[in-house]
């Protein structure tokens, strides 16, 4: 039986024991645990990233505008923004992050990687890793196979899910896989990779989940974006050899512990945090109020 995926570092000694690379497990893993043929996995995978990638175009180039109002071609102006604040890869990088999350809003078609909530984040790192570094399509899905096996890991360890952890387990997670990918597909070493999962994770830890009007739009979107950048920055901190000192394992813990006592309110229930403003009250009586109205009348039907 292959690696199970219960811990950092038992994957790292897997691999060290196996003399694999870090992605191999997980192809052990989906051949074993779901029964693919490993061809069956990288069509998949690159299909998937196909899909990552039309969504990234997507955003840029049709109308992306929510019947709540709340986005309104976001990923567009910055895409097309004439002032660059850092480069314009990291301009790229935050458009595209944004444009991928926004036809998630949207209704249109994503990849959720690990969640829909977290979905723009590895479209818009992974695309423009490639596009700056001119990787092959193998590469970067290799980079989403490490991206998987760190999720395995987090969804045992602490969770995914918003409405269990607040947005450290979706954006956090995302970030965290895309970190990871980020440092191998640039030949990082394994140390190197968890390294920069666990600083992402430092970075994102205590984030809670206050969706505006129960929408995954505000501020999920931009979150999105932020978490791209924190994902990049980790990637340059680890393959910098900066020790992230608290051990990776131990990280995903924190992780778990505060989502297990965060208050209800902070986790997706759009109760607590910028749900719980004036504003937000105000569009979400105003969603409310247009829900109600497109329902179909009774009489139509009898």
């Amino acid at each position: 039986m292959g690696f199970l995926f219960e811990s950092f570092q038992g994957w790292k000694q897997y691999c060290e024991e196996h003399q694999l690379k870090l992605f191999h497990p997980v192809l052990e893993y989906e051949m074993e645990q779901k029964d693919r043929r490993e061809e069956e996995i990288w069509d998949g995978l690159a299909k998937a990233y196909k899909v990552m990638k039309e969504a990234v175009h997507t955003g840029l180039e049709e109308d992306m505008s929510s019947m709540s109002g709340m986005v309104n071609n976001g990923a567009k102006k910055v895409y097309n923004n004439s002032l660059t604040v850092l480069s314009p890869e990291f301009q790229k990088l935050i458009a595209r992050a944004l444009a991928a999350k926004e036809v998630n809003s949207c209704m249109g078609r994503i990849v959720a990687a690990p969640t829909a909530g977290a979905s723009g984040i590895l479209p818009g790192t992974m695309y423009t890793l490639q596009e700056i570094h001119q990787l092959s399509d193998e590469m970067i899905i290799e980079g989403l196979l490490v991206g998987a096996g760190i999720a395995l890991i987090i969804e045992q360890k602490a969770s995914l899910a918003g409405a269990v952890g607040g947005c450290q387990a979706e954006t956090g997670s995302a970030a965290a896989m895309a970190a990871g990918a980020i440092v191998h597909c640039l030949g990082g070493n394994v140390d190197q990779v968890f390294n920069a999962v666990g600083i992402t994770i430092q970075c994102m830890l205590g984030l809670v989940c206050d969706p505006v009007a129960g929408l995954v739009e505000v501020p999920c979107i931009v979150r999105n974006a932020s978490a791209a950048a924190i994902a990049n920055s980790s990637a340059q901190i680890a393959l910098s050899d900066v020790d992230a000192v608290i051990p990776v394992d131990e990280c995903v813990e924190a992780m778990g512990e505060i989502g297990q006592s965060m208050e209800t309110r902070y986790k997706e229930t759009a109760l607590g945090g910028l749900a719980a403003t004036t504003t937000g009250q105000a569009i979400a009586k105003k969603v409310l109020i247009q829900d109600i109205e497109i329902l179909p009348d009774k009489k139509d039907h009898e």
